[in-house]
Parts: C-alpha cells; sequence; structure tokens
C-alpha cells in the first residue's frame, strides 16, 4: 500500500486533474441531455406490453425520428462540448471554441467527391471529435498567446469582438484539416477507428470489463475519482456500443454489445461504485450508533448511485479490510451480470438512463423494459449485502470493542 502511495497515486491524481482529460469528460457530459431525451422516445415506442405496438401503429416511426437526432448527432455535439470546455481550461472564448472545434470536426467528414456526409456524425465519429476538437483549441491558443488575432476599437460589442478575434484562428483549424483530408486524402476518422479498436474490443469482453472495475474501485480506495480518470478513456467506447445497440433495438435486429453505457453504472455501480449500498443497509441494521446514524444519512443519497458519504465516512479509503469487498463485489456483479447477458438471459443495454437512476429500475429502463433485468437488480443487492457482511461485522467488532475501551478509560479517568 505504501508503495502504491508514493509511487501510483500522485501520476493518478495528476492524470485526474489533467486538462485535457477534464474538458473531454465535460464535452461528453454535454451529449448525456440529448440521448437521454432520444432514449425516453426509444422507450416509449418500444414498451414491453402486449398489443403496444399494434396501439402506436404508423404513429411507431414517428416516435423514431427523435431517436435518429439525438443518437446521430453524438460525435457533432461531442465536437462543440469539448471545444467549449477546453477553450474554458485556457480561458478563451468558450462559444467560439466550441464553433471552432465543430467546424474543424466537420470538415474531417468531407468524402471523396468533397461533399459532407453526417454517416460519422454519430458514435462512429466519436473518437475523430475528440482528437480533432482537442487540436483545434489548441490551435486557436497558439494564435491568441502570440496575439494573431484580429483586433477591432474599443466599444465594439464583445460579441463582434470575439468573433473577429476567432477568424484567424478558425481559418487556421479549417486550412489544417482541409489539407489532411482533402488535399492529402486521409480519412481520419478511419485511422483512429484502427487505432482505437484494441481498446474498442476489449472492453466488451469480460477480461477487459473486470481490469476496468478492478482499477476503478482500486484507484478510489486511495481518494482518487476512479470513474472519472478511467472512465474519460472508457466512456466514449461505451456509448459507441450504446448506440449501436440502440440502432440493432429500433431495427429489431440482435444486440451486438453487452458493455454498453449503462452496464458499468447500473448493474455493477449499484448505489455507487463498490456497489456500496449494500454497506448502507448493513449499516442502518448496525448494533454501533455510529455506523446505524452513518447508514441513515448515506442512504437517501445511495439510493441515487452517490456514495461518498460512506467512501470517506465508513471510511473505504485506506481501509484494508474494506478494500476487500469493495474491490470483489464488483468484480462478482460484473461477471454474473456480463454470462447473463451472453447467454441473453438478460437483455442488453439499449437505452441511456441517468446514472443516478433508483436500483431496480435504472436496469429495467435500460434495457428497454425487461422485467429479468429488475428483478437482477435486486438480486444483485442481496449478492453485495452477502459479500459486504463478513467485513462490515469484523469493522462492527472491532468499532463496538474500541468504544468499550474508550469508556472504560473515561471512567478510570472520573
Amino acid at each position: 500500500m505504501e508503495y502504491f502511495q508514493k509511487n501510483i497515486v500522485p501520476p493518478m491524481v495528476k492524470m485526474g486533474n489533467q486538462r485535457h482529460l477534464r474538458a473531454i469528460r465535460g464535452g461528453l457530459y454535454v451529449t448525456i441531455p440529448f440521448i437521454i431525451i432520444g432514449s425516453f422516445f426509444l422507450i416509449i415506442s418500444n414498451l414491453p406490453f402486449e398489443g403496444w405496438s399494434d396501439f402506436l401503429g404508423d404513429f411507431a416511426p414517428k416516435l423514431g425520428a427523435p431517436v435518429g437526432v439525438t443518437f446521430g448527432l453524438l460525435a457533432l455535439i461531442t465536437s462543440i462540448g469539448i471545444g467549449y470546455n477546453m477553450a474554458k481550461e485556457y480561458s478563451l472564448d468558450r462559444i467560439s471554441g466550441g464553433v471552432i472545434a465543430m467546424v474543424g470536426f466537420m470538415v474531417t467528414q468531407v468524402n471523396s467527391e468533397y461533399k459532407l456526409v453526417i454517416d460519422n456524425f454519430g458514435s462512429s465519429g466519436l473518437f475523430t471529435a475528440i482528437v480533432i476538437s482537442l487540436l483545434s483549441i489548441e490551435v486557436y491558443k497558439f494564435f491568441v498567446e502570440r496575439n494573431i488575432i484580429i483586433r477591432l476599437p474599443e466599444g465594439v460589442p464583445p460579441a463582434v469582438l470575439n468573433s473577429f478575434a476567432s477568424l484567424i484562428p478558425g481559418a487556421a483549424v479549417v486550412v489544417l484539416v482541409w489539407l489532411i483530408r482533402v488535399v492529402l486524402g486521409f480519412d481520419i476518422t478511419a485511422f483512429l477507428a484502427i487505432v482505437f479498436s484494441p481498446l474498442v474490443f476489449a472492453l466488451n469482453t469480460l477480461p477487459g470489463m473486470l481490469f476496468f472495475e478492478f482499477l476503478v474501485c482500486l484507484l478510489w480506495t486511495v481518494g482518487i475519482h476512479g470513474d472519472n480518470v478511467v472512465g474519460s478513456i472508457a466512456e466514449p467506447i461505451f456509448l459507441q456500443y450504446l448506440a449501436a445497440n440502440t440502432a440493432a433495438y429500433m431495427a429489431h435486429q440482435p444486440i451486438p454489445y453487452i458493455t454498453g453505457y449503462g452496464f458499468h453504472t447500473l448493474f455493477v455501480a449499484i448505489g455507487g461504485t463498490g456497489a456500496t449500498i449494500a454497506l448502507v443497509l448493513l449499516m442502518i441494521t448496525s448494533k454501533d450508533k455510529a455506523y446505524k446514524s452513518l447508514g441513515k444519512l448515506a442512504l437517501p443519497s445511495a439510493i441515487f448511485e452517490i456514495n461518498e458519504p460512506v467512501i470517506f465516512g465508513f471510511p473505504i479509503v485506506l481501509n484494508p479490510t474494506m478494500m476487500i469487498p469493495f474491490i470483489l463485489t464488483p468484480m462478482v456483479l460484473c461477471t454474473a451480470t456480463y454470462f447473463l447477458m451472453d447467454l441473453n438471459i438478460l437483455a442488453r443495454p439499449v437505452a441511456v438512463v441517468p446514472w443516478t437512476m433508483v436500483p431496480v429500475i435504472g436496469p429495467f429502463l435500460v434495457t428497454g423494459g425487461d422485467f429479468k433485468a429488475a428483478i437482477w437488480g435486486a438480486v444483485s443487492i442481496l449478492i453485495s449485502v452477502c459479500i459486504y457482511y463478513p467485513f462490515f461485522k469484523s469493522a462492527e467488532r472491532a468499532q463496538l470493542a474500541n468504544e468499550i475501551e474508550v469508556t472504560i478509560d473515561q471512567t478510570k479517568a472520573m
């Protein structure tokens, strides 16, 4: 543990605070409301009730239109979000940053006939959107820092001032991407798909997901927000999986991916990373007053997947005993859920549901209304309680013994 704290934690902390990763996270967060809206229409158009599709009739394709738009613009929205957030990191004009990044991304989507195509505006263009958006803002920053911008007289409205200030940097971005994509004929999207293909493949396998869960939980045990650090890299891939699943679901075809967005947040991280809702339930029934009080205080947030009160209040951070179930529980739930989906016993994720969704309800919604997923959500909580139980009881006994010892010392002092 000492070696981990001295040699592993510092670079991980630095990585978690890295401005480019923060901008990527911020850009991806911008997409979430829109794909939740699209998922709402998806669920409504495919409710698992007998006769529902007959009831909708010709109206069903109309419900599918918002789904196609929201999921079909995933990369384009991401480019705006990353550009905005990256400009914020550099104290540049945020609106200009978002627009420059978006235009840079769109130039990459010109085909061999020099026409704009929208095929990769969705999840397939996510990696291109990320890379080009970051590059665009770096170019923007380069020109602003060297004062290579158009300056207008004082008194000009800020909106006009910022638009002219971004003219030269924006032109530089367009020319740079145009040279790469059009003049040289280099397909950036296809190239990045090849570069990231090993990672894309790994995160839809059980070993890859187990490593992901292990790393996320391990970082949390030393006080680092593991979901932010590792999720910045994995989340675009999970969103790609989900978009492909959604398209297959709407076309009534087999769902291709198991670990789409929602697999980790709703099936594995029940009550928060580490499935700590189990620990909260155990604390509520504890013989120790301090644990019982903490459990009651933590329950409302745990229901909505927020578990910082448990991680730092119990604590789990730097607690060798509780680190074991905190890491082990997600590994068990990940393995079991993966096999159940692989065997088609449980439906796979097809809709975006907020990560703060209540357990049991979340799995039901993310799978498009699979009642078995809701039942599995309840069973997963029971499994988590069973894993945490012996470790919690050990901590409880130590806590009670410590309180008795303190009481004896206080009595002697009197």
